[in-house]
């Protein structure tokens, strides 16, 4: 019984020693062939034979055989399940610990008893986020945690301002995204604005509206209702 432990102990260590050499000798020949690469941040192994996943920019993902030679960028589906593999893995990298968002800086709209929450990014500005906010006015019983994320244009900070510089800033908001009225100018420590694209930038939130539900699940652009209310269910913190 001994010797078998001692073989496998043996086997075990060889195994992860090929794993590091292998990944250093894919490292190494990238980093040679694509100096504009940008620094790799992991290499792992992949369901496919003899194909490895390369992550750089935390979320970016390619593909690379055992020596570096080839370099692919796109989709890797599982034929068998019906899955995309990349889609799988980027919603993993990307998602955000709800616990981890800077709620402070967010203000609040609660509908009915409240009891679901989620949380979203938006630009003034942006026409898919007034259309999320029309579909999202169909949900009953959420808290919605709204991250003005003034991205589009300068016009997109001064209404920013003035939203959140609002007494009722939930109303306000509502007015101007759903019903056309405009937010009327208003001064205040609009500070939070300022934190929110400086999260948004670490987050590596590039559109608006991005959604966040209670169990991290990143959903970027807008969904319909029935597509809120499946996430809502399935969103178990």
């Amino acid at each position: 019984m001994k010797l078998f432990k001692s073989l496998l102990i043996a086997a075990l260590a060889a195994l992860s020693m090929a794993a590091i050499a292998q990944e250093a000798t894919i490292r190494k020949n990238l980093a040679e062939r694509l100096p504009n690469l940008p620094a790799i941040d992991e290499v792992s192994k992949t369901p496919m034979p003899g194909i490895y996943e390369v992550r750089v920019n935390q979320s970016e993902l390619f593909y690379t055989d055992a020596e570096g030679n080839y370099l692919i960028q796109g989709s890797m589906i599982d034929t068998k399940a019906r899955v995309d593999l990349t889609e799988q893995r980027m919603d993993k990298l990307t998602a955000i610990a709800f616990k981890d968002l800077p709620l402070k800086d967010a203000f609040t709209i609660v509908r009915g008893n409240g009891k679901r929450k989620l949380a979203v990014f938006e630009d003034p500005n942006c026409g898919y986020c007034k259309r999320f906010e029309r579909d999202l006015m169909k949900i009953d019983n959420v808290t919605v945690h709204v991250f003005l994320y003034p991205i589009l244009s300068a016009d997109s900070g001064e209404k920013s301002r003035n939203i959140w510089c609002a007494k009722d800033k939930g109303k306000t908001f509502v007015d101007w995204m759903v019903r056309d009225v405009t937010p009327p100018s208003a001064t205040c420590d609009a500070a939070a604005v300022a934190r929110n694209f400086e999260f948004g930038k670490k987050a590596r939130i590039t559109g608006t509206p991005t959604i966040i539900f209670a169990n991290g699940t990143r959903v970027p652009g807008a969904i319909g209702a029935e597509q809120i209310e499946k996430q809502l269910a399935e969103a178990k913190p």
